[in-house]
């Protein structure tokens, strides 16, 4: 894995596709194993985790299960705005079902906080969440989501369907930006 470019900044290897792909591995025997249903519902969001949710849920062997997306945005460039923007919204029955909302990055947690709170409107059995990367540092609302893959440092992170404003979701391999230009 070589350094990667994006808008003028430099960002170097950090997690390899293998080693993402047997946390994928392990994180699917997790969810198995703790599921109450046969037929769970695995909830997407959108855009960043689409790469994550496709890899974890073709790992999953729960032939019942569905999936299904919301989108919601909160970053611009390499820092999050503290708003958080809904985009697409569901259009499932969730009642009485387990959910198992998917994300990609949990950080100040705020996006998994609104989600919680939304999703408890459609009455669902019960809801966890599966993050790939969490930001124990940089959490400021919520609580550690019930899986998780990596924890990471509070660093800006692309790749595996992570972006900025964007570009570089199609990465392999998730890449962190350089300190000398971590913008603080």
């Amino acid at each position: 894995m070589e350094n990667v470019v994006y808008q003028g900044m430099t960002f170097e290897p950090f997690i390899k596709r293998e080693e993402i792909q047997k946390e994928i591995q392990r994180l699917a025997v997790e969810i198995e194993r703790d599921c109450q249903t046969d037929n769970p519902i695995f909830l997407c969001v959108l855009n960043g985790a689409y790469v994550f949710a496709a890899d974890l849920y073709r790992a999953i062997n729960i032939p019942k299960s569905e999936i299904t997306f919301i989108r919601f945005k909160s970053y611009e460039g390499t820092a999050s705005t503290g708003a958080v923007t809904q985009i697409m919204g569901l259009v499932d029955d969730l009642s009485d079902r387990e959910v198992i909302i998917i994300e990609d990055i949990v950080d100040t947690g705020v996006t998994a906080v609104q989600l919680r709170k939304k999703l408890a409107d459609y009455k669902p059995k019960c809801v966890k969440m599966v993050t790939l990367l969490f930001k124990p540092d940089s959490l400021k609302q919520g609580t550690k989501p019930e899986y998780v893959g990596f924890s990471i440092p509070s660093r800006f992170i692309l790749g595996y369907g992570l972006d900025i404003d964007g570009m570089a979701r199609n990465l392999p391999d998730i890449y962190v930006l350089k300190e000398k230009e971590t913008q603080n």
